[in-house]
């Protein structure tokens, strides 16, 4: 009787590597594809607004690409000190949420200053609605990767191609299950199995 080996060999070996790189390179994929989800999220559900720093008016606290989470609290909780993000006045000429300091309250008027300009911003303002949101914590250089999401290309490239790796390696997985599968009696492809000598009928 021909007995079968019992260890895997190269061919074996180098498919169970392969199947462990494919399932590595899945998990990293799902891990990416969680993190920016989270990211996106969970300021959100912790009831916080974000904004991403674009100029140098707050270099030195905010620095470009910061991004700053906001809480929502009542106007009239607002201090000097408190950095806030709003949109400045008509007559400003500037139609752009704008995060700076609060620098003077005149009763109901407000004065702000972005930290790293020399002077007060030139417009005063007031504050129509009830609530304004209000910094309470930054996240240096976050907001260079939410400016590369705005990019359709690029939202593609980082989300798309991992869906698309997992995607085509669940097909590969469903044709390796649907393969049939060889048994040790069908013997090497080609080669038509005989019995055992030892069985055979004289």
């Amino acid at each position: 009787m021909t007995l079968l080996p019992t260890t895997p060999g190269p061919a074996h070996r180098s498919r169970s590597g392969a199947a462990r790189a494919r399932g590595l390179l899945v998990n990293l994929g799902l891990g990416l594809v969680m993190l920016v989800a989270l990211a996106f999220l969970l300021p959100s559900l912790m009831g916080l607004q974000r904004y991403v720093i674009m100029g140098g008016s707050m270099d030195g606290t905010y620095d470009l690409g910061s991004v700053v989470f906001e809480e929502v609290v009542p106007v009239s909780e607002l201090a000097v000190g408190d950095v806030i993000t709003n949109v400045p006045p008509a007559e400003s000429g500037i139609d752009t949420l704008v995060t700076h300091r609060i620098v003077s309250i005149d009763g109901a008027d407000l004065r702000t200053q972005g930290d790293a300009n020399p002077a007060v911003d030139p417009w005063t303002f007031q504050l129509t609605a009830a609530t304004q949101p209000r910094v309470v914590a930054p996240a240096p250089y976050v907001g260079f990767a939410f400016m590369a999401l705005a990019d359709r290309g690029t939202r593609m490239a980082l989300i798309g191609l991992p869906a698309a790796l997992i995607a085509l390696w669940s097909l590969v997985e469903l044709a390796r299950a649907l393969r049939p599968r060889r048994t040790p009696d069908d013997g090497p492809a080609g080669v038509v199995p005989t019995r055992d000598p030892e069985m055979a009928c004289a």
